[in-house]
């Protein structure tokens, strides 16, 4: 089977160098190994997605010479399999709903019995606090955490698999749309390393095949800060608007 690499965005602003030296990562690894490269679109979250940010995404590859297979795939479009996922997973008696927001959290994880706080891949490690509350006969559509083995409940606690009014979350939609597009490899930032545990347990309990993961260096600022939309970093199209070229990218991202 030909190698398959994919770079999966989400639209909720302009995308940076770190974005760039990723995608520009998977590209050429994909190209050197005479595979494909997909393109797909991770919109679920509704409340953040923006068209014109989608559209940026198009113009921003297609400067760096990123080309890829079409139709793309927008994860709006797959509600239904993520449902189906999830009822495999109810099903199977590893999901329970959970009510608890950011701050009951917080402050459970805080509490002076827990000792000191903890940090996941998602944040704060869950403390289990929904865990043995009585199920109902049926899934619900409120948020549903996946019961997690001992072995992860240190170190990642209860993972959610379904947020509020987005029927799916990241963890669930990936590993389902990995599998769907036939993704043997997938190449991300290190930062995302603790994410693929969790992924390789999902992909194991829905017995999907598992791709071959490869996380590369951050891209970082003057300060040795990770790039990030949320802290304004400078966007690739702030370069192209300042008459850069795709290769002083490169040079600047040390490709």
């Amino acid at each position: 089977m030909a190698n398959i690499e994919r770079f999966a965005p989400s639209p909720t602003g302009p995308l940076h160098l770190g974005h760039a030296f990723s995608v520009l990562t998977a590209f050429e690894r994909a190209k050197k190994a005479h595979g494909r490269f997909l393109l797909r679109i991770e919109d679920i979250d509704a409340s953040r997605c923006r068209p014109e940010w989608e559209a940026l995404i198009f113009e921003d590859l297609a400067w760096l010479g990123i080309t890829w297979k079409k139709p793309v795939l927008r994860q709006s479009t797959r509600i239904p399999a993520y449902r189906a996922a999830l009822q495999s997973l109810w099903n199977m008696g590893l999901l329970y709903p959970c009510t608890c927001s950011r701050a009951d959290i917080k402050s459970a994880a805080n509490a002076p019995q827990e000792g000191a706080t903890l940090h996941g891949p998602d944040g704060l490690i869950y403390p289990g606090t929904c865990r043995t509350k009585l199920l109902p006969d049926h899934m619900p559509t409120t948020p549903l955490r996946l019961k997690m083995p001992e072995a992860f409940s240190r170190s990642i606690g209860d993972i959610v698999v379904a947020r509020q009014n987005m029927g799916t979350s990241y963890h669930l939609s990936v590993v389902v749309d990995d599998a769907f597009q036939d993704v043997t490899h997938v190449t991300r930032g290190e930062d995302l390393a603790g994410a693929t545990p969790i992924h390789k347990y999902l992909q194991k309990l829905l017995g999907l095949p598992v791709p071959e993961y490869f996380h590369h260096r951050l891209i970082r600022d003057e300060n040795g800060k990770r790039l990030a939309k949320r802290d304004n970093a400078r966007s690739i199209q702030k370069y192209r608007a300042d008459g850069a070229t795709p290769q002083d990218i490169r040079k600047v991202i040390g490709l």
